[in-house]
């Protein structure tokens, strides 16, 4: 059956052009690629570009393929897919654009499209749903996940593993994630379980409600930890709604928009009392500010998502815009910034976690060239594309500096990224949290000023 008999069965699109081979709701804006001219200034600025020269792997060409199937001189199949779904969605295309053509909007639109005329299906299909629709959206599965993990490295079993080769067995990319695995600590969400708020260390300035995350939450619960020490040090009151769960990015970026939907009308409700929402996932927190993009075709959910979005803000700028203690300490650490994809270009927050950074006494910055370039993490695109998501990663250790001691950054997924390029590529540096080393500097003065 062709996709031209199969629109009898689909949704509408609300695509008004008759000839569009986009057959179901939530299709590719046209309003977003109109302004592309493909002038060819965003080449540059595309990983996936910059390692296959390939015209179809460039942000304008991905742009001209999603008009055209739009306007039927294409349909949705695999040589559509296929550079739909190795794009990186990084944002680098649209901050290089003089139009600011907002691309990442648009390959997300076509995931969605594909995803409908095109399911995955055997193994693919329910690793998948396992995954997007049986784990993340529950925190209570994910907690027992950290659990068997935490068990996995606190038993020996891990040791015993890694000695007997059985961990070889798996994929090489995932090899390598197993080696780089963090230490399992205890969530927020459960540790805290019983507040209703966390108060601030001393007067109260302000109240702020605060994204746990999903694998934030998981494997680096110890990050959430050092975010509500500095927010508290700070003067506020966190609260952590119960009711919360995954943002959705990684089932929109897989191009499940129905479940990336649900779970932003999960979060509005269970942050819809909160004044500012605090993230400290630079994926999580450019998901939450795009949850308009999910409901234009639902105006009533559109109007609260826009309101939500309002709310959310990155650690390290809310700091920055609100004031916040300079640490007395010193650290005396030579480290050097990334800028995490879904931050910098999709937040704009560039300045912020730096200004962090060099306040703390001692930090001796170092400059990365080429710092906002994608690492090659992407959410989950580093399991999903492993070659490619390699290949990247090399462009991206090349440009770290030698002499450093660290690399910060502000997502969890580039944590593990380039945690994975260090030990690959030889490197000694130590992969950090902004918020982390702000902590470590606020833990190091009080523990100087008990032992005066």
């Amino acid at each position: 059956m062709s996709l031209r008999e199969m629109d009898v069965k689909a949704t509408p699109s609300c695509q008004t052009n008759s000839l569009s081979n986009y057959f179901w709701s939530d299709a590719p804006d046209e309003n977003k690629w109109a302004d592309c001219v493909h002038c060819g200034m965003c080449l540059e600025a595309c990983p996936t570009y910059e390692q296959t020269g390939q015209e179809q792997h460039s942000p304008r060409g991905r742009v001209h393929l999603i008009k055209s199937v739009a306007e039927g001189k294409l349909v949705v199949d695999e040589d559509f897919a296929d550079p739909v779904f190795v794009c990186l969605d990084c944002r680098a295309c649209t901050t290089a654009c003089p139009a600011d053509v907002d691309v990442g909007g648009l390959i997300e639109e076509a995931r969605g499209q594909v995803r409908q005329a095109m399911p995955l299906t055997g193994w693919k299909g329910a690793v998948s749903k396992a995954i997007l629709e049986g784990l993340f959206p529950h925190p209570n599965r994910l907690h027992s996940l950290g659990s068997l993990l935490k068990f996995y490295q606190k038993s020996g079993l891990q040791k015993v593993v890694r000695k007997t080769g059985l961990i070889n067995v798996m994929p090489n990319h995932l090899v390598e994630m197993e080696s780089i695995m963090p230490e399992i600590g205890t969530p927020v969400q459960k540790k805290y379980k019983n507040h209703d708020v966390i108060k601030a260390k001393g007067e109260t300035k302000n109240e702020v409600a605060m994204l746990t995350g999903c694998i934030m939450d998981v494997m680096f619960s110890d990050i959430n930890e050092s975010t509500i020490n500095v927010l508290t040090r700070n003067g506020n009151d966190v609260k952590i709604p119960k009711n919360q769960t995954c943002c959705g990015a990684l089932h929109v970026h897989a191009g499940d928009r129905e479940t990336g939907r649900k779970l932003a009308k999960q979060n509005i409700e269970a942050f819809k009392d909160a004044d500012t929402v605090i993230v400290n996932a630079a994926g999580c927190g450019c998901m939450l500010k795009e949850y308009a993009e999910l409901f234009r075709e639902e105006p009533e959910w559109h109007e609260k998502a826009e309101e939500f979005s309002k709310k959310v803000e990155d650690i390290s700028k809310y700091l920055y815009d609100t004031g916040y203690e300079k640490p007395k300490a010193e650290l005396n650490k030579r480290i050097t910034y990334h800028d995490a994809c879904h931050l910098a270009h999709g937040q704009g927050v560039r300045d912020e976690p730096r200004d962090l950074l060099i306040n703390i006494p001692g930090v001796e910055m170092v400059h990365m060239p080429n710092a906002d370039r994608c690492c090659g993490s992407a959410g989950v695109y580093n399991i999903t594309n492993p070659e490619m998501a390699g290949a990247v990663l090399g462009s991206k250790m090349s440009n770290v500096p030698d002499e450093v001691e660290m690399i910060s950054m502000g997502n969890p997924g580039c944590m593990l990224q380039m945690a994975i390029g260090v030990e690959k590529y030889g490197r000694n540096q130590k992969i950090v949290h902004t918020v982390q080393l702000l902590d470590w500097a606020y833990q190091k003065e009080d523990e100087k000023e008990r032992g005066k």
